[in-house]
């Protein structure tokens, strides 16, 4: 969404986009002009409100650009003569994010699963089954007497038995050998003995070509670096950079409410809040140092410290004050 656009000698405009924003404020709080808004976070988070995190005074904002150098979720952005101030060379660069290595990922669904975002785009490729098992089946329908046993036991729902008589007695089975496993439960069950069935998969393991699972699988723009997706790959396939380097201090003088209250756990865009014995938990290893939830405790007892941020090429003297308020 376009919050401010003004055409002159250059054209400028800030979009907002609230898909990617987590509602930490960070923009509203460096913001020189005091022209950005936090809303109600907790109210938004739990649906409770349709609205966007942020809102901007267009007639106070000058279109400078701070805020959205100063998002690590690039959910602002300035644009100058079309251009984002994140290509231009004199501006900042994050260098957080998230990359997951193709070459190395097993396509198992672990990080879809883990990620809070919905972030991962994933689709697998699996062989055709019929490439990974030999064997052969028959049925010898002089002795077969449709009795369904056979076709109400296949776990992979391979045989159909039917009726092509105007009686509509069952007088006809068919085998689906690209569904059939050749597992012999048809077999072992019939009590007329008509089915035969050889499993040789064993006997032609050396044949068989190892299966070669493909696929594709990306990572959307909304991702926040929580590393969700990196603690839980089997493969370390998937690699983390996080924007901030820090903790979360708690003042130990204030009480927390917590599974009546649970506002910072709401808020948190990483699942890294967990309320246990009724108090709020942090996992570090999954929080981006935000500052969401201590935007949200009502108890005020929540300090984001940072100590360092993946960001650099701040060339003015003024952005380095005001940008290095993040770490302070």
């Amino acid at each position: 969404m376009s919050l401010v656009k003004r055409e002159g000698i250059e054209n400028r405009e800030l979009i907002h986009n609230n898909d990617k924003c987590v509602g930490c404020g960070i923009c509203a709080d460096i913001c020189p002009t005091e022209s950005l808004r936090l809303g109600p976070i907790v109210p938004i988070a739990r649906g409770l409100l349709k609205m966007d995190y942020i809102s901007c005074n267009a007639n106070n904002c000058v279109l400078c650009g701070l805020c959205a150098s100063a998002c690590p979720f690039d959910a602002l952005s300035l644009e100058i003569d079309g251009e984002v101030i994140s290509n231009i060379g004199s501006y900042p660069v994050w260098h957080n994010g998230a990359e997951i290595n193709d070459e190395d990922c097993l396509y198992c669904e672990n990080c879809v699963e883990a990620c809070p975002r919905d972030s991962i785009f994933f689709k697998r490729e699996l062989p055709d089954r019929n490439d990974l098992l030999v064997g052969t089946i028959s049925v010898n329908e002089d002795d077969c007497i449709y009795c369904k046993v056979c076709s109400e036991l296949c776990p992979a729902e391979a045989i159909t038995i039917s009726s092509n008589n105007e009686f509509g007695i069952p007088d006809t089975i068919e085998i689906n050998e690209d569904k059939c496993v050749y597992c012999q439960v048809c077999k072992r069950a019939c009590p007329q003995n008509a089915i035969k069935a050889v499993c040789s998969t064993c006997m032609h393991q050396e044949e068989i070509e190892k299966p070669k699972i493909t696929g594709t699988i990306f990572i959307e723009q909304n991702c926040v670096n929580c590393g969700w997706c990196e603690s839980v790959c089997p493969a370390d396939a998937v690699k983390v950079n996080k924007p901030f380097v820090g903790e979360v201090l708690r003042d130990p003088e204030l009480v927390c409410k917590g599974e009546t209250c649970h506002a910072c756990q709401d808020v948190c865009p990483c699942n890294a809040i967990e309320i246990i014995d009724n108090e709020s938990s942090i996992d570090p290893s999954h929080c981006v140092l935000c500052g969401a939830c201590a935007k949200a405790c009502p108890q005020h007892l929540l300090t984001v410290k940072r100590d360092s941020m993946k960001l650099d090429n701040i060339q003015s003297p003024s952005w380095k004050s005001i940008l290095g308020k993040l770490v302070e």
